[in-house]
């Protein structure tokens, strides 16, 4: 099983990365429109690296927003970079938490009903 995108990019900074990179979106969207002229352009990079943690099945990744939008005089451009620790489970799916969780709320009694 792969990576589950959507899921992925919300787990990214618990969610605060999915929000910074709408606004983003958004942002150079207007920003294009209002100011382009049909010649200026908008640009929206993610940057994703990738660093396994000691020996485990966890990697740090380092996500890098940079965003270019156009200005009436020029353009404005930012950069912000964080990181999410996470699980690398069976064919390299990558998870919040790790796959093989155990049930803490299954008991001898649960499983007989």
């Amino acid at each position: 099983m792969s990576t589950k995108v959507d899921d992925f990019v919300y787990d990214l900074d618990g969610g605060v990365f999915a929000e910074k990179l709408s606004r983003a979106l958004s942002d150079v969207a207007a920003g294009t429109v209002d100011h382009g002229n049909g010649k200026k352009k908008g640009k929206v990079v993610i940057e994703l690296d990738m660093q396994q943690i000691g020996e485990s099945h966890q990697i740090q990744i380092s996500h890098t927003l940079k965003v270019s939008r156009p200005t009436l005089r020029g353009k404005a451009t930012e950069e912000d970079t964080t990181t999410t620790p996470m699980y690398v489970g069976r064919g390299g799916k990558m998870t919040i938490a790790p796959d093989a969780q155990i049930d803490f709320l299954k008991t001898p009694a649960n499983e007989e009903q």
